[in-house]
């Protein structure tokens, strides 16, 4: 028996064992692998170790995705992780090749994968309140929210939480410099249930602009 007279159920079932890649390739074959791949059932999950990743033709988004993961450890999360305000030319040429990357792969989230139920970013630097707002009322099944090293996510998150975030069970938002003890104890007051988790985010030293480092400075 030829591998494509396997139904749709063996099929979907043998790709599962494949990287995305892989996947890809092998739908490039023939009209009948090529179907298999294009089948929503076979994304439940998705991970990704790069901003670039996202830009790939190799997955497919909808209804079937559970599971999302953007997890970045590279050096180039220390440049994102510099104010704006700080960084050099250089540093701001990099930041301007991937900025808006993953914002906009998480906005294509929302419109196609309402089934949603768990969603981790760590490293990305450039993700910012609205856009997680916009996945908090648009992914109504969100459970968990794991959130690390995105120093753009501010007390406004933890906001959008106690609004949107009926159905969260699980929120870390650790080493976010952004995050504020005041904010993290809404959250417990108004969502008790949630487990949350928030490593280091309020002791450490946040984001503030130069006109105001310089009043604080002349008012000491």
């Amino acid at each position: 028996m030829h591998i494509t007279q396997l139904n749709q159920e063996c099929l979907l079932h043998l790709f599962s064992f494949l990287d995305k890649d892989s996947r890809k390739n092998l739908a490039k074959t023939c009209r009948r692998l090529q179907e298999v791949f294009l089948d929503p059932a076979l994304w439940p999950l998705l991970t990704f170790n790069s901003p670039a990743e996202v830009t790939k033709q190799n997955f497919i988004l909808g209804p079937a995705l559970k599971c999302l993961s953007i997890c970045w450890h590279s050096s180039r999360v220390k440049v994102c992780n510099i104010e704006d305000w700080m960084k050099n030319a250089f540093q701001k040429n990099i930041c301007s090749k991937h900025e808006n990357i993953v914002n906009d792969f998480l906005v294509h989230v929302c419109s196609r994968c309402p089934n949603l139920q768990s969603l981790t970013l760590s490293g990305c630097g450039h993700v910012t309140d609205d856009l997680l707002a916009l996945i908090l009322i648009s992914c109504t099944k969100l459970h968990t929210l794991k959130l690390e090293n995105c120093v753009q996510i501010t007390d406004k998150t933890l906001d959008t939480v106690t609004v949107h975030g009926c159905a969260l069970k699980t929120l870390h938002v650790d080493f976010c410099r952004n995050i504020s003890q005041k904010g993290l104890q809404k959250v417990q007051k108004k969502c008790a249930s949630i487990d949350l988790k928030a490593d280091r985010s309020a002791d450490m030293i946040p984001d503030s602009k130069p006109e105001v480092k310089l009043r604080k400075l002349l008012q000491s």
